[in-house]
């Protein structure tokens, strides 16, 4: 009956023959039906369920035709078919009109009705090219509007302007764009729009700037190629850079950035008493070799690895830092640091680096981290449907995580506390790759085969962790590079030229491309060396910008205008804290005096009812991770009223002004005055101005000068906001 159905209306003559393929998916998408909110949910909608975003033109067609029985199509009567009467709200339907009986849209499917609703995916000319027209704009006000159009190629010759048919979605919604591709924002801002037709996406990148009238380009001296980069794209946008920032400023940066800890008192007030033109690029080659920089940049590494106590045990997590700390200090190349870890097997306890695995469980937990930390690729997405923002498709997906299946690990020993945890390993565990693998693809039933991202070919290598080693790392990694530079530049200026750092997609493009190509050039040029890396973007003028802003770069913070102050981490806090105040700090199971960039772990487990620490009560609260994701994205810094209470009247700093500071600078035979300029150093790395020593000097002879009123101004110099941001 159905097939009688289907062959009973006969296309009509001379009409246009609408493919299903290239026209009617176009509705689909146009219309929104197909998109997550909607009847490409992984659940459908009220029955009826689409391909995401039209990944599968096949199973579309079925569900159009022949789910329900044949329900949504009438061939006899078109314009009483379900797809366009619910579509143009002659139905009830929750999704309310999609488009009018007089669109485009309509029209598509009424004449694909009409012509006998075939399926051509088969035979239909395939999409090659999305040609997008303008990829960039700057427009400057009045002007607020930019008309885009989109061209498509099709694989026989031909092609077709669907700038109405495409799809625009913009990343920042105070940006409006009409169906035809008008973009129009009433405020100034930058946007990224991603113009989607069928399979195939292009970003288009627009800056909606203020006039500024009377603006001029202050000509800022550039100290390298990032200067020139950054200067360049800020004329264009009218927007000037910040001023350098004073030498008391860029020794607190350095100091926090490359060692985790302010300076001391001496360290600070000997910087800026120098007067060499040179000091500042001296000072950061004399940070970059200090021991403190294994100590800050393993941390950062350690938190990516997701070492934590309850996944690896105390001794291999020591292990594993030992490692990575010591590979830091030894300055072993980035590229050889991947190589070591992506290949490591072996025991847990001889070769630390093996316990990358031993935190990553399985094949899906292996290839997600891996993708993320090596590559900056989100593809978790694409375990249950093509990437909705990227290129990745399930096929990618599962072959991606097919090279890491023949993981394996044998339990020498597991002394865990809990018999229920099925996650918790205490002992020796060795990772080895067993002989065959079984993964299968469930969009297709078959078993994946081992294939890196972004490669048409199957990884041939039988050892597939070593083959992965060598191509991750390598100098022609259209990824790898890219992203620890990004990695760095995220760590040294707050925000990733890609943002997130670790989430590199089309559809969200560095804010500076040019910048992070050369970066990524000159990091593979060095070898893959970290500290020279480091060196460069230091010792450029757009490093060293002050933080206060300029008439026209207020608003800015995605084009590094000017420096943005942040918050300390947890662990700069409380080590500056120590360092100020001039008590070690105590962590159980760790020698007195042990910094907390220095913990190998996240939090230590505690048994069941033990309490933790204070000083690890702190870092917590002030959003030390707990290392379950493979990114620095799980690091907090929002504030919380925990933190309030923690710095204004928390037992560590309680415990830490009845320190012997307070009570010290009130014996002290010296002026007031010099103590309060040697509290500033220590705390701010700056002498105070007259103002702030005439105040506290007042009020510490009003208070009698005794240990008390030196612990209030102590107290408020840890609590001021020059001390708690960097």
């Amino acid at each position: 009956m159905l097939c009688c159905l289907l062959c009973a209306a006969p296309p009509v003559l001379n009409a246009e023959a609408v493919s299903f393929r290239n026209d009617v998916m176009a509705v689909l998408s146009k219309a929104g039906c197909n998109a997550g909110a909607c009847h490409g949910n992984a659940n459908g909608k009220a029955s009826f369920k689409l391909s995401l975003r039209g990944e599968s033109p096949d199973l579309d067609f079925l569900a159009l035709t022949h789910d329900q029985f044949n329900r949504r199509v009438d061939l006899m009567q078109p314009e009483q078919s379900l797809i366009l009467l619910k579509a143009a709200a002659q139905l009830a339907h929750e999704g309310g009109q999609r488009f009018k009986t007089n669109s485009w849209e309509y029209k598509a499917l009424l004449g694909w009705l009409e012509q006998g609703a075939s399926n051509d995916v088969a035979s239909a000319v395939v999409l090659r090219r999305l040609e997008v027209k303008p990829v960039e704009a700057i427009l400057i006000h009045p002007t607020n509007k930019v008309q885009l159009a989109a061209r498509a190629f099709f694989s026989d010759g031909s092609e077709r302007d669907v700038t109405t048919v495409a799809v625009y979605e913009s990343a920042n919604p105070a940006v409006q764009i009409a169906a035809d591709g008008k973009v129009q924002s009433e405020l100034p801002c930058e946007t990224t729009v991603l113009v989607r037709y069928l399979e195939q996406q292009v970003p288009v990148t627009l800056a909606f700037i203020p006039a500024r009238a009377g603006f001029t380009w202050v000509k800022p001296e550039p100290h390298n190629y990032i200067d020139r980069h950054i200067f360049a794209k800020l004329q264009r946008l009218r927007m000037n850079p910040s001023e350098v920032c004073s030498d008391e400023t860029f020794v607190r940066r350095a100091y926090l950035d490359l060692l985790g800890i302010i300076p001391t008192a001496d360290e600070a007030r000997s910087f800026v008493l120098d007067r060499t033109e040179t000091k500042r690029a001296r000072l950061i080659d004399t940070l970059l070799e200090r021991p403190e920089f294994a100590d800050f940049w393993a941390l950062k590494w350690m938190d990516l690895l997701r070492a934590e106590e309850r996944m690896l045990d105390r001794k291999g997590l020591e292990l594993l830092h030992r490692w990575v700390r010591q590979s830091i200090l030894d300055h072993k190349p980035l590229d050889q640091f991947a190589r070591e870890i992506i290949a490591a097997r072996g025991s847990t306890y001889k070769n630390p680096p093996a316990n990358f695995y031993r935190a990553t469980r399985s094949p899906v937990e292996r290839a997600e981290a891996a993708a993320q930390m090596f590559l900056g690729v989100r593809v978790q997405c694409a375990q249950c449907h093509n990437h909705p923002f990227d290129r990745w498709s399930q096929d990618d997906y599962y072959d991606w995580q097919r090279v890491f299946a023949r993981v394996k690990y044998k339990v020498l020993e597991n002394r865990r506390r809990d018999d229920n945890d099925g996650h918790e390993f205490k002992g020796e565990q060795i990772v080895y790759l067993a002989p065959s693998a079984n993964l299968n693809n469930p969009r297709t039933g078959a078993p994946a085969k081992p294939r890196f991202l972004g490669e048409d070919n199957e990884c041939s290598s039988e050892d597939e962790l070593a083959a992965l080693a060598r191509w991750v790392a390598g100098p022609d990694n259209p990824f790898f590079a890219k992203v620890q530079a990004n990695r760095v530049w995220y760590h040294l200026m707050g925000r990733g030229i890609v943002e997130p750092l670790d989430d590199f997609r089309a559809s969200n493009p560095p804010s500076n491309p040019a910048l992070l190509e050369e970066l990524a050039r000159d990091f593979v040029n060095h070898g893959f060396d970290l500290r020279q890396l480091i060196r460069v973007i230091m010792n450029s003028r757009t490093y060293q910008l002050a933080a206060a802003p300029s008439e026209t770069n207020v608003d800015d913070e995605a084009n590094f205008a000017r420096s943005i102050p942040r918050r300390l981490i947890a662990e700069q806090l409380l080590d500056s804290q120590s360092r100020v105040l001039g008590v070690p700090l105590q962590f159980p199971g760790y020698p007195d005096g042990t910094r907390s960039v220095q913990l190998a772990g996240s939090l230590p487990e505690r048994r069941r009812g033990e309490g933790r620490a204070d000083v690890e009560k702190f870092l917590a609260g002030f959003g030390k991770p707990p290392r379950l994701l493979p990114s620095e994205c799980e690091r907090s810094s929002d504030p919380t009223m925990g933190q309030a209470f923690q710095m204004m009247n928390g037992p560590v700093m309680n415990e830490m002004l009845s320190g012997k500071l307070a009570g010290e600078l009130a014996a002290s035979p010296i002026p007031i005055p010099e103590k309060i300029t040697e509290l500033y150093w220590s705390a701010l790395s700056r002498a105070p101005t007259e103002t702030e020593v005439s105040k506290l000097a007042r009020y510490l002879r009003e208070e009698g000068g005794g240990s008390e009123p030196f612990k209030d101004v102590i107290w408020a110099l840890l609590n001021s906001k020059e001390f708690l941001f960097r």
